[in-house]
């Protein structure tokens, strides 16, 4: 499948949908020295090469926030203590233009607890946090995870069109999920 950007809006952060987590795992908030977990949970997830270079990018984007990190930076654990899946509630600039949203950002579970139900409970705690500091939320992801796309979709998220690929990248969406997604 072609790959292909693309953002997601969620307009307000009211009536977030709830999932339990399966019995087992718990989530709980980042503390300093989690970046470890961030990195190997990421590199895992093929976000990055490896451990090292997804720690050198977390000490970029993350190490002037750690204390922001221990707010907003969310894990699933399982029956042993280990972290398995992150997502960060953290904040940007989704126009440009300077106002700051809610961000899902890095969102990622171990290949090996993929499909277990941990996916939609912790992006329903991370989006309680956003809900805590903001009024609005978006993401970005791309056309090859289209099954978390559909999860976004499910929570309330919808497509942010900006450029001609984002129509390219939506009709994409629309064949793979078998969905209307953009009102034509």
């Amino acid at each position: 499948m072609k790959r292909i950007r693309l953002k997601m809006e969620r307009k307000n952060l009211l009536n977030i949908p709830e999932f339990p987590l399966p019995d087992g795992y718990q989530i709980r908030m980042f503390k300093k020295g989690d970046e470890h977990n961030w990195a190997r949970i990421e590199a895992s997830v093929d976000e990055f090469k490896d451990e090292k270079a997804a720690l050198e990018h977390f000490a970029k984007e993350f190490g002037p926030y750690i204390d922001e990190m221990e707010e907003r930076c969310l894990f699933v654990e399982n029956s042993n203590g280990e972290a398995i899946a992150t997502t960060t509630a953290w904040y940007g600039d989704l126009k440009g233009g300077g106002e700051i949203l809610g961000r899902i950002h890095w969102v990622g579970v171990v290949p090996e607890y993929q499909g277990k139900k941990l996916s939609k409970p912790l992006l329903s705690e991370a989006l309680k946090v956003l809900a805590q500091h903001h009024e609005r939320a978006y993401l970005t992801s791309q056309t090859t995870s289209y099954q978390a796309v559909n999860m976004y979709l499910n929570f309330g998220f919808e497509p942010f069109l900006t450029e001609p690929s984002c129509h390219e990248a939506w009709d994409l969406m629309e064949s793979v999920l078998a969905r209307q997604i953009v009102t034509k």
